[in-house]
């Protein structure tokens, strides 16, 4: 029908004249109250928000030259963050000579992940990116 039938329609209803698909050929309108319409979209966005969950990224930083206290220590809050529903992005920062022995921060992250495999999979494996090496930890799906 033609659009001026269809808007003295959906006056005559007291209701508005809504294009669904404007693109179309040719175009498809729909009869409703918008208003109503756009009050029941954002109600939907507000729930939608509301069951969302954020998920923050702790970063843990480590160097080639760790003692194995401090390393304990690191991975524990490691574990923590994972069983709260953190993701950990643990670094090891290489400075000066240490960068020509890459592979001792490789065996660290693997260690790291072997130690913290109860609460957390590797997300992305150990990476050197520049003078840093970094692995991300996320945490196991009830």
């Amino acid at each position: 029908m033609s659009a001026k039938d269809a808007q003295e329609m959906a006056y005559a209803k007291n209701m508005d004249l809504v294009k669904i698909a404007p693109q179309a050929k040719p175009p498809v309108c729909k009869i409703m109250d918008y208003g109503k319409y756009k009050f029941e979209l954002s109600k939907k966005e507000k729930e939608n928000r509301k069951n969302q969950k954020v998920v923050n990224i702790k970063e843990v930083q480590l160097s080639p030259s760790i003692d194995t206290n401090d390393f304990n220590t690191k991975c524990n809050h490691a574990i923590k963050f994972l069983k709260k529903g953190d993701k950990v992005k643990v670094m090891v920062r290489f400075r000066g000579r240490e960068l020509s022995h890459s592979q001792i921060g490789f065996t660290l992250l693997e260690k790291f992940a072997e130690q913290a495999k109860e609460a957390g999979t590797v997300e992305k494996p150990a990476k050197l990116e520049g003078r840093n090496m970094t692995m991300f930890l996320a945490p196991i799906k009830d």
